[in-house]
């Protein structure tokens, strides 16, 4: 067969998973704390006799971890995470983290994120809330207030660079090593009353879903091709007497 029917099947492949991420990136356009994901593509080299063929692979993705637009919202529990550090949540598959900082009180004070998860301090331990003791006072560095009562403080946490992040759900993370808990606040903390938008650029995306279609389309065209000539050669050389 000829390999250029490989590399466009090869090609169609990478491509397909490139339409797959921007659409989920599109529909998680104004999902809070999201992270866009990204697709590295590379090229894998491939013998064929004395031929090099370079065939188009779909590289392996990761989140991006580029912050999202704040946006001020004035509720007491809403956070929104400053530089490059996490929010904590208890999840029933183990700790994981998130940017999401929309969060809620329940009636017995546990401070939960809006899919019920619970918040986590720096120890790993959950937050508990005095219900009856008003709107929290959120300090930058995590600290809770209740009036003039510290309660606890929202844990923070730095996922280094290096690590492979899987998503879970929509907008958390878990890490394939361990995070640890901020300790300088100086770059990192929290702002209270503010949340963080996705990280999508929807304009961007779509310039991609406009990119990536065409070429697909041009593939497809060159593989109609391909097939077109294979069959007229195979044609000729059976009318060959």
């Amino acid at each position: 067969m000829q390999g250029n029917l490989y590399v466009g099947v090869a090609a169609q492949v990478a491509l397909q998973k490139r339409l797959d991420t921007i659409a989920h990136n599109v529909a998680n356009a104004t999902t809070a704390g999201f992270r866009a994901e990204e697709v590295r593509f590379e090229t894998v080299l491939a013998q064929a006799g004395s031929d090099s063929i370079a065939f188009s692979a779909s590289g392996p993705s990761y989140l991006s971890r580029r912050s999202g637009e704040f946006v001020k919202t004035d509720n007491a529990l809403d956070l929104a995470v400053e530089g490059d550090a996490w929010l904590s949540m208890q999840t029933p598959t183990g700790q994981a983290y998130t940017r999401d900082g929309r969060l809620r009180m329940t009636p017995t004070g546990e401070l939960q994120t809006l899919s019920g998860h619970q918040i986590l301090d720096a120890g790993g331990a959950p937050l508990l809330l005095d219900p009856n003791g008003g709107p929290p006072r959120i300090a930058r560095d995590g600290t809770i207030f209740q009036g003039n009562r510290q309660i606890g403080a929202v844990g923070l946490f730095n996922i280094e660079s290096t690590a492979n992040l899987t998503r879970y759900q929509n907008s958390g993370v878990i890490p394939d090593r361990p995070a640890t808990p901020v300790v300088d606040f100086t770059r990192s903390g929290v702002s209270q009353g503010f949340i963080e938008n996705s990280n999508v650029n929807a304009v961007m995306e779509m310039t991609r879903l406009i990119s990536v279609t065409r070429a697909f389309e041009m593939v497809s065209a060159s593989l109609t091709a391909s097939e077109t000539s294979l069959q007229d050669a195979i044609k000729a050389l059976g009318s060959t007497t």
